[in-house]
């Protein structure tokens, strides 16, 4: 075992309510020191993470994203602030870790964690915290957890309520024990489209980092096979007992996944073929409409139906001018409401819910239906710049 370093009379003075805890004292503050987190994401669980472990003392914290910091990032992601809209979020998050804690070695990488990258950036850290907010993510930081034998503390947020756990250690499960297929897509809507509460990965967050720090310290029981569910609403938690499956491809007895994989393929993302008439085959982009190409019909004095397929609570924020609304939720009960004879033209914010109802209603009958691709913030970047973005 590497001697761990000692700690500068500054830090002592800094770390003084941890070093008169015997459960962390001298010894386990110099742990922390030495130790090393590897933050996937710096928005909304990201953040808190990142702050906190800081603070306390992690010796080294590395950070992974490749975004900028918009508007609608700061209602949760409180390492930003209102000056960084527009910056990195690496080089923000980077200096408001510095001001807070100058004995923090902070790593950033610009980059989007891939089956090509991961497994490199993953191995010189001692645990990774997975922020991110999407399934192709999700179980590629779980796969190359368990390949690269580091613990894995997962967190994730939608609306009301957060999850956490720790995946891939040695003796629990990881990720796949508990979800061994990801859901189809478009199901699950991701926060942007569902939205969270502004509060909630606060909460998750610092469970993330409380199990790092636990793990890092060998102290209190941590959350290796077991998931808590946070209810925001109610104020309420409950834990769930996993289990190791002998049978997971990933951590079984007997892995078929021994290598990273197309993560995007995996969880049905990849752009499908459809067949249609001619040679019998055209890709998904031929059933998506530009924004620009639907301002030049409405320009033409051809303007189709424009079904806006988002929530209520969304139309009130910003809409196409004569859209007709009719929730995603609604639409196998209303779409009786629109003539199957005129061209339809759907939209939602970013353009995956509004293809799911494409896709339903040409099961339906509907022959002239196109997805206003990238949603109506498409539209407002390419047509109507007035509008408000969310």
């Amino acid at each position: 075992m590497p001697e761990l370093p000692t700690l500068e009379g500054e830090e002592v003075k800094r770390y003084s309510r941890h070093l008169i805890m015997p459960e962390v004292g001298m010894d386990g503050q110099r742990k922390l020191k030495a130790a090393s987190v590897l933050c996937v994401g710096a928005g909304g669980l990201g953040s808190p993470v990142a702050i906190y472990l800081a603070a306390a003392g992690i010796g080294r914290i590395g950070i992974v994203d490749y975004d900028v910091v918009d508007y609608s990032n700061l209602q949760r992601q409180i390492i930003h602030a209102t000056p960084d809209v527009g910056r990195s979020k690496l080089e923000s998050a980077k200096d408001r870790i510095e001001a807070l804690n100058p004995h923090v070695h902070v790593e950033t990488h610009e980059t989007s964690l891939s089956s090509a990258n991961a497994l490199k950036l993953f191995d010189s850290y001692d645990v990774i915290l997975d922020g991110t907010d999407n399934f192709p993510t999700r179980y590629l930081v779980n796969d190359a957890c368990v390949l690269t034998g580091k613990p894995n503390a997962y967190g994730s947020i939608f609306r009301f309520e957060g999850q956490a756990s720790v995946f891939a250690t040695k003796e629990g499960p990881c990720y796949r024990c508990l979800y061994p297929e990801p859901p189809p897509p478009g199901l699950v809507p991701s926060c942007a489209e569902g939205g969270v509460l502004g509060v909630l990965p606060g909460v998750v967050g610092l469970i993330q980092a409380t199990e790092a720090i636990k793990l890092i310290l060998g102290i209190g029981e941590p959350l290796i096979g077991r998931f808590v569910i946070y209810d925001a609403l109610k104020m309420r938690f409950r834990e769930l007992k996993l289990k190791k499956d002998p049978e997971c491809p990933v951590c079984g007895v007997h892995p078929t996944v021994t290598k990273l994989i197309d993560y995007e393929q995996f969880c049905g993302l990849r752009a499908e073929v459809t067949s249609t008439g001619g040679n019998g085959l055209m890709s998904s982009e031929a059933l998506e409409i530009m924004p620009v190409e639907l301002q030049k019909q409405i320009d033409a004095g051809k303007t189709p139906i424009i079904l806006d397929v988002r929530e209520p609570q969304e139309y009130q924020i910003n809409k196409i001018a004569g859209s007709v609304l009719i929730p995603l939720g609604e639409l196998p009960q209303r779409y009786q409401e629109l003539d199957p004879d005129k061209e339809i033209v759907a939209h939602c914010k970013m353009g995956q819910r509004s293809a799911k109802a494409a896709d339903f209603l040409r099961t339906v009958g509907f022959t002239k239906v196109k997805n206003l691709r990238g949603g109506i913030l498409a539209w407002i970047d390419q047509v109507d710049p007035s509008q408000p973005k969310y």
